[in-house]
């Protein structure tokens, strides 16, 4: 992947994709020249990874670039309060979450709420699992149940922000195995695998995605879905080992609410027709990627069953009142 197609946020802003004269895209050109894709998390996490892969696909398709930028904060937050003030005219988009964009608005001050991020395409999910390194001396889930139940608080684990896929998984887990650990957020999952690399935490919430892409350096010890994942035959569900837990993270796409609808069409056609290619879907698999489509006609629907989902368990889990 060539460096030059990845920008800085900085380059960004010299770049000048924010708020701009709108020059709207008609459809049938569309793309007229390269795409910016922010990814509102830093490098080296899913949205990164998927990006990145996302790349040749598109370029082959439309004759134009996706350049990656990043605007990490806030687990999200920061770039999706600054969405709606970026050029709508469809060559800018960004990463989406779920359930990040449903729950952090339900927090403080989240900066945004969840209708501001206008998704035309989700593309991919990855379940939730608990890594650990490789030289950790919990070889199983119930060895680290069984230290976090000795010394409440003092297990550490990583996770990619607040009011996250991680931080429900984490606050749920807890009250599942009655235990008490210790939740460091980070900006995205590059820095939470960075942590537990690094021996900053003992654990790290993070996906089957972190195992496949640092299988000699961590060791999963369940995995939060109905079935054990087919590149790990070995590492239990949570479910097989007493604990009710299935859940993950969705990866989207957004664009500014003034964008054409024709243009949210056209890209969701784009990438839909990238996430059908063989190849990469492959490539997806290959990382740990369970890959889905929801395209642009069937987004609401998909994101109003979600919310509703997510809404109670934060309000089980004690995430809001």
């Amino acid at each position: 992947m060539r460096l030059s197609h990845t920008l800085t946020l900085t380059a960004m802003l010299a770049a000048s994709t924010l708020v701009a004269p709108l020059a709207l895209a008609d459809a049938e050109d569309f793309p007229a020249k390269d795409v910016q894709y922010v990814i509102p998390f830093g490098p080296g996490g899913e949205s990164d990874i998927s990006a990145r892969l996302q790349q040749k696909y598109f370029e082959e398709i439309t004759g134009q670039q996706l350049i990656i930028q990043y605007m990490p904060g806030g687990g999200g937050a920061v770039g999706w309060s600054q969405l709606n003030d970026m050029t709508a005219d469809g060559h800018t988009i960004m990463g989406s979450n779920l359930p990040h964009i449903v729950l952090k608005p339900m927090g403080k001050d989240a900066g945004f709420a969840t209708e501001d991020v206008n998704n035309f395409y989700f593309f991919h999910y990855s379940p939730d699992a608990i890594l650990v390194r490789e030289d950790s001396p919990y070889q199983t889930l119930e060895d680290l149940v069984e230290a976090a139940r000795q010394a409440p608080g003092v297990v550490t684990f990583s996770g990619s922000g607040t009011y996250s896929a991680n931080d429900v998984a984490n606050t749920r887990f807890q009250q599942l195995a009655d235990v008490t650990t210790t939740y460091i957020p980070f900006k995205g999952t590059g820095a939470a695998v960075t942590a537990l690399l690094g021996g900053q935490v003992q654990a790290e919430w993070g996906y089957t995605t972190v195992a496949a892409n640092h299988q000699d350096k961590v060791r999963m010890l369940a995995v939060a879905a109905e079935e054990r994942h087919p590149l790990f035959p070995d590492v239990p569900t949570f479910q097989e080992l007493g604990y009710d837990m299935v859940g993950g993270a969705y990866r989207g796409m957004a664009v500014p609410s003034e964008t054409p609808a024709d243009v949210q069409a056209r890209l969701s056609e784009i990438f839909d027709q990238i996430n059908q290619n063989p190849q990469f879907r492959q490539e997806m698999e290959d990382l740990g990627f369970v890959l889905m489509d929801v395209g642009n006609d069937d987004v609401a629907d998909f994101l109003a069953e979600q919310s509703q989902q997510y809404e109670t368990s934060a309000r089980e889990l004690g995430l809001i009142d």
